[in-house]
């Protein structure tokens, strides 16, 4: 098809171009008209559950727009950033993830992970950061580069911590202590920095002494669970053996409480006994004195067969006791 042509006159000399209103006509409001409309359809934007819209009117924020469907004007005048809030990031530091695995594959960065405890010793340490977004607005336009200053930052925090404790809190028990004092500080210093971002944990993933004296360290733990075995051993023989002497002692203490009642309550029964004996001795003293006498025999002899003699009136009894020839009678007894 031939393009139709027009001639126009600029400064006296004749041109020929190509005439596009007489090939198009009307259509091309049509055609420029469909490109507008295609150019504001472009406007139309989703934001997903997980996400937060940050629309930015050339370059800067203009406004926040939750999920659902929403319209901007379209580039490049309006643009949308869309980060995911709820996905939960991670920063290694220590190491870095080659492969996820089934085994998992990783690389040693010593440059990140040796570093000085308390008391001068040389420690080894991995540790992984899991933190979120949780203001969209900052974690775009505050600082440049987010997940060099969470690496940094992340870094910087555990040195601090790590030099105010111990290798062995660090080795041992003071594990848990370490990773939440390490969390508060790396919160305290993305808070001053205005990153919008939210640490949720921080894990330490593996610490050790240096390579060059690991077999040392070893040494020196094996002989600390020794330790911490016998004093354990000592504790639990100290443990059963006070309780069971003061059962012991507790028992003597009581035996001997009950053995005084008991002797008291004896003199006071015999005083009791003696002072009616006086009293019947008082008003019989003969008589009395038999019986005492009788009494006192079958209480020292029980054992013996005795035999009483009646002599005239101013004799006294007289106990005969065993005598040989005297055939004993059948029935036994006391006369």
């Amino acid at each position: 098809m031939q393009i139709p042509k027009r001639h126009i006159n600029i400064g006296g000399e004749i041109f020929e171009i190509p005439d596009f209103s007489k090939l198009f006509g009307r259509g091309i409001w049509g055609v420029l008209l469909v490109v507008l409309l295609l150019w504001l359809l472009t406007g139309l934007y989703i934001v997903k559950a997980d996400q937060q819209g940050v629309v930015r009117r050339f370059g800067e924020y203009v406004r926040v727009t939750s999920p659902g469907i929403h319209y901007h004007i379209p580039f490049p005048i309006e643009r949308v950033n869309r980060p995911r809030v709820t996905e939960v990031k991670r920063a290694e530091i220590g190491f870095r993830s080659v492969d996820p695995g089934p085994p998992s594959r990783y690389i040693d960065r010593p440059n990140e992970s040796i570093m000085l405890t308390g008391n001068l010793n040389i420690i080894d340490i991995d540790m992984i950061v899991q933190y979120r977004i949780v203001d969209a607005v900052k974690y775009l336009f505050k600082v440049r580069d987010i997940q060099l200053t969470v690496h940094s930052a992340a870094e910087a925090s555990l040195r601090q911590v790590i030099g105010k404790h111990d290798i062995d809190e660090a080795l041992t028990v003071g594990k848990g202590e370490i990773q939440e004092a390490t969390k508060e500080q790396l919160q305290e210093i993305l808070d001053r920095y205005e990153s919008g971002l939210l640490v949720v944990a921080v894990q330490l993933q593996d610490v050790h002494p240096p390579q060059a004296v690991v077999d040392a360290f070893k040494d020196v733990a094996s002989a600390r669970e020794d330790l911490n075995k016998m004093i354990n051993q000592a504790e639990g023989y100290r443990n059963d053996l006070i309780p069971r002497t003061r059962g012991q002692a507790a028992k003597m203490v009581k035996g001997a409480e009950a053995w005084a009642a008991e002797r008291v309550t004896k003199a006071e029964g015999d005083a009791v006994n003696f002072t009616k004996i006086l009293n019947e001795y008082r008003r019989s003293r003969e008589v009395t004195r038999k019986r005492l006498l009788l009494e006192t025999m079958e209480e020292i002899l029980p054992g013996v067969r005795k035999y009483i003699l009646k002599g005239d009136k101013e004799s006294s009894l007289m106990n005969v006791l065993g005598l040989p020839g005297v055939q004993e009678p059948k029935t036994g007894g006391q006369r």
